[in-house]
């Protein structure tokens, strides 16, 4: 023993050499998890609540692997290093990494298939490397002079976020995912030789963490410690999840944004388990300020609709989740019941994703999940008063109650009068109201029965009663893909369908105008003037298919002899298109018209070739675009159900991705014919009420037969020659773009940054 004792000082703690393991396994997590959801992309589509779904499975296997790697505390290091260096050989069978082969799911059951697919195909990998940070934080504390070792957490989280901010800015764009599989299994090589080093580091440390423990000074943590620290973890990790949910739903869907939340949750750590305890201290005192001025707009469903708002949303996790994850390293136990409090906050961390990904979803009709983990981080906040009015007033307990308890119902009424005269935007009164409100709910911060109702109210104020009211009047679906509500529109005589922020539908209520075409369908886009032509390119009974539903618009293009099939991947969308109360186009145009429930790609794949002289690919359910849907193979697929002849649409309206290049590549490759139909909105004109129903678009008609195209536009005007909106142009090229494949495609060379910066919804 005396040998071992001397070998381990002349050898030195190596901190080193544990904060570049723990980096290294931590980058390695959070790279697969994007790649991953890069390879289920023609699998799954790119709903917000895919992603959540993958991050609830992330989370339950980091659970446990610190579940693991609490139950190895019981022996010696020696004896921990030789199971985990075995247990990181066995996982490497599942490498490469690559997607499982199962089954698809049925229509409805894709929340629980996404789960089941992830852990097929790298749950034993992600198991054995998640246990790095608290196993390897144990080995370090193995040696008494390398001192308190939840440091090594913070290098964790930044190891992690370097891993997440890495991959869509610089592996995806430069690497094809085959690449990127070995790539990442070359890191776990590395891993593992590091894991061999730090056990070589710690060889002769004899005595088990556990056996020490049982001499320590501190006791074990009680049973409500132990609550605390699930609960405080709990509310970050849903957060984390809401937000996202929340900002793509009602404020806008702006392309990559599942990374800010997550990185910012993941930098929160970083900040609140490093030394900067000054930074962590400002961001608890300001907290409940923040959790008041951006929380209380969470129930506003009517879309904030700008940038800035956005931004505040992502500033408010993070200065919360520093905060509460500040408390939790305050609450923090001795190194030897390390494991234990990571095992904690991993269960926490999967309580809010379980609620958050999977249980709102079934019983929320909106994103309530987001305003409701508000409230239970004010709940758990530490609420040091920003302004000790009572103390420099010199009031008594008793006066400050009282008058606490006034200002809370001068806050109510400030409340019912805000909702009583909501508008949809915050100005007048209700601007006037609502600083009233945020100047009470600052006055009462450091008394939290009066904090948390103040809080609530402010949200009630701020459009929430209106979004409570929509859920009442059962006029708003929720489904795995998203959050769509039907709004009734007087004034224009219109009924709305929207998709979170996108306007998915719209029909007119005016009577004799019911079954004209509208939004991005009118006769004079792309895919109305080839609806309109279908007889003269296909004959009378032309075969038509339509991927992505809607409200069904273009359903009322369907003529007596023609055989339409449509494919919609959301049931909850064929409800709302086929209840006659709602709207009117399917029941009306095309009641016998099959309609295709399940991922289109893969549904018609499995049709026989030849089955349609028009494809219509309209399933960009907001500007976060399906990869799958416009990659190499899936064109080969469209093509393959595509007659001689047969001309496909495709329909690439978009804030935020130039996706003409794309095409162009594509159509190149293949030697097929193309052009693009640019329409501009038109202005409203008084003497035609039916322009305000119409919304600009642009239209994409392929063809491996250029006299089919020539048909359908006519001669194709140059771009400069295009004086006017409404005409057929060639297709615009990028020298050096590189097509789209399943194995690689990236949207950063099409992404349109300005007007990322710029966006008003």
């Amino acid at each position: 023993m005396g040998d071992g004792l001397t070998d381990r000082i002349s050898a030195g703690p190596r901190r080193w050499l544990f904060v570049l393991t723990i980096l290294v396994g931590s980058f390695l997590l959070f790279q697969v998890q994007p790649m991953v959801a890069r390879m289920v992309l023609p699998r799954l589509g790119g709903a917000p609540a895919v992603w959540n779904s993958a991050m609830l499975v992330y989370q339950a296997l980091l659970l446990g692997g610190y579940a693991y790697a609490h139950w190895l505390g019981r022996f010696e290091v020696r004896r921990q290093a030789t199971i985990h260096v075995a247990l990181l050989l066995v996982a490497a069978l599942w490498l490469p990494i690559g997607i499982a082969t199962i089954a698809p799911p049925a229509p409805g059951q894709e929340a629980l298939w996404v789960p089941l697919l992830l852990l097929a195909s790298i749950g034993p990998v992600f198991f054995a490397v998640s246990a790095q940070a608290p196993l390897i934080q144990r080995w370090f504390a193995a040696d008494t002079r390398a001192g308190d070792p939840y440091y090594l957490y913070a290098a964790s989280n930044l190891g992690s976020f370097a891993g997440l901010i890495s991959y869509p800015a610089l592996v995806e764009p430069t690497l094809p995912l085959a690449t990127q599989s070995w790539g990442w299994t070359a890191g776990y090589g590395l891993l593992v030789l590091l894991v061999v080093a730090t056990a070589a580091a710690r060889w002769h440390s004899h005595v088990a963490p556990d056996v020490a423990a049982s001499t320590a000074v501190e006791p074990p943590p009680s049973l409500r410690r132990k609550l605390h620290w699930l609960l405080i973890a709990a509310v970050p990790s849903g957060l984390m999840l809401s937000t996202t949910t929340h900002l793509t739903t009602d404020i806008v869907a702006m392309p990559l944004l599942w990374v800010l939340p997550l990185g910012l949750y993941l930098l929160s750590f970083s900040v609140a388990f490093s030394t900067a305890d000054r930074v962590t201290q400002v961001f608890t005192t300001i907290a409940p300020a923040v959790l008041l001025s951006v929380g209380g707009i969470s129930l506003l469903s009517t879309g904030g609709g700008t940038m800035l708002v956005a931004l505040a949303a992502l500033a408010m996790l993070f200065i919360v989740a520093t905060a509460l994850h500040g408390y939790l390293y305050h609450l923090r136990p001795a190194p030897e019941h390390l494991t234990l409090f990571y095992l904690i906050m991993s269960a926490g961390g999967v309580l809010g994703g379980l609620f958050a990904a999977l249980i709102a979803p079934l019983i929320f009709d909106w994103a309530y999940e987001h305003p409701l983990l508000v409230l239970a981080a004010a709940l758990l906040l530490p609420l040091p008063a920003l302004f000790p009015w009572d103390k420099w007033l010199k009031l008594s307990p008793l006066t400050t109650r009282v008058i606490v308890a006034l200002m809370v119902g001068v806050a109510a009424f400030a409340s019912w009068r805000m909702a009583s005269e909501w508008t949809g935007q915050v100005e007048g009164p209700v601007a006037v109201w609502g600083a009233v409100l945020l100047a009470i709910g600052i006055l009462v911060i450091g008394w939290r029965w009066a904090y948390l109702p103040v809080l609530a109210l402010l949200m009630l104020g701020v459009g929430g009663w209106d979004t409570m009211q929509e859920s009442f009047a059962g006029m708003r679906v929720r489904s795995y893909f998203g959050v769509y509500t039907v709004t009734d529109d007087p004034y224009r005589h219109q009924r709305r369908l929207a998709h979170g922020t996108t306007l998915h539908g719209l029909q007119r209520t005016d009577p004799g105008h019911e079954l004209e075409p509208t939004t991005y369908y009118g006769h004079q886009s792309g895919v109305g003037l080839a609806l309109d032509k279908a007889e003269m390119l296909a004959g009378p009974d032309a075969s038509v298919g339509v991927v992505g539903l809607g409200a069904g618009t273009l359903s009322c293009y369907r003529r007596p002899g023609q055989r339409w099939t449509i494919f919609e991947i959301d049931p909850a969308m064929v409800e709302i298109a086929r209840d006659p109360s709602k709207f009117t186009f399917i029941t009306r145009c095309a009641p016998d018209t099959p309609i295709v429930i399940g991922d289109a790609r893969l549904q018609i794949a499995k049709l026989p070739p030849a089955q349609f002289d028009i494809l219509v690919i309209d399933a960009f359910s907001s500007d976060a675009i399906p990869l799958h849907l416009l990659t190499a193979e899936a064109i080969g697929i469209y093509a393959r159900a595509l007659k001689p002849g047969g001309i496909l649409l495709i329909h690439i309206s978009n804030r935020f991705f130039a996706l003409e290049p794309v095409l162009s590549a594509e159509a190149k490759a293949r030697g097929w014919s193309a052009a693009i139909r640019l329409d501009s909105p038109p202005e409203e004109d008084p003497g035609r009420p039916d322009f305000s129903n119409l919304t600009g678009s642009n239209w994409v008609a392929l063809t491996a037969t250029p006299e089919r195209l020539a048909q359908l536009t006519g001669p194709l005007k140059s771009r400069t020659e295009a004086s006017e909106p409404g005409v057929w142009v060639p297709l615009s090229s990028r020298p050096g773009f590189e097509r789209w494949t399943d194995d690689y495609a990236s949207t950063l060379p099409v992404l349109l940054w300005g007007h990322l910066i710029g966006n008003r919804e």
